[in-house]
């Protein structure tokens, strides 16, 4: 690098200031433990809120087509789903009991309204 011009070496040096600078932002970033912990519980929340919905839904499901007569095949559906939720609640233990207080409320509500009619 021999013959540099000074305006060679001064836009070197701003480059440099630029790329310490991102480095010195992403080190922050990483030491950052809040805003990871508030991160990994935005990020619980949105996998328990998504596996809420699914359960829901294939509750529906089940709860539509079954009667005195339900098909083998809801049976085994319902089956897989309390497998699948489950393992899922072995996986994440706090998601899980957060649903499943939630669903409780839903079942005991539910139920107290039928008995007050």
């Amino acid at each position: 690098m021999p013959n540099r011009t000074p305006d060679e070496i001064r836009n070197d040096i701003e480059q440099t200031r630029e790329e310490l600078g991102d480095t010195v932002e992403a080190l922050a970033a990483k030491t950052d433990v809040k805003a990871q912990a508030h991160a990994k519980i935005d990020e619980a929340r949105q996998q328990a809120k998504a596996k809420l919905d699914e359960v829901k839904q294939r509750v529906d499901d089940v709860r539509g087509s079954a009667g005195d007569g339900t098909p083998p095949a809801v049976r085994d559906g319902a089956a897989k789903v309390g497998r699948s939720a489950s393992q899922a609640a072995a996986r994440n233990p706090v998601p899980a009991a957060a649903i499943g207080g939630f669903v409780g409320g839903l079942v005991v509500g539910r139920l107290s309204c039928r008995r007050s009619r």
